[in-house]
């Protein structure tokens, strides 16, 4: 999924993990950093999504943020999931 979304042109880093969903149990949350100066909405890029995966790998929701990484630039995935569970 992560490949897919790296692929659009205005997404500096991305990350994907799941995240609640009324209907279907879970599904893909995308938050992504996008480069400088480019402008994306969450419509625009669950569209792209929609175009290059499988409808029900592409994310229901996207949430624009500074990911969070470890010393070495690994981004924190654990922290992405919490964040989901704090707005909850």
């Amino acid at each position: 999924m992560e490949g897919a979304i790296y692929k659009h042109p205005a997404i500096s880093e991305a990350a994907v993990v799941a995240g609640d969903h009324e209907k279907w149990g879970e599904t893909p949350v995308a938050f992504v950093e996008i480069k400088d100066g480019a402008e994306l909405s969450e419509d625009e890029l669950i569209a792209f999504c929609r175009e290059h995966l499988a409808h029900f790998k592409c994310p229901t929701r996207v949430i624009f943020d500074e990911l969070p990484k470890t010393s070495t630039g690994k981004i924190q995935k654990f922290e992405l999931r919490k964040r989901i569970s704090d707005k909850a």
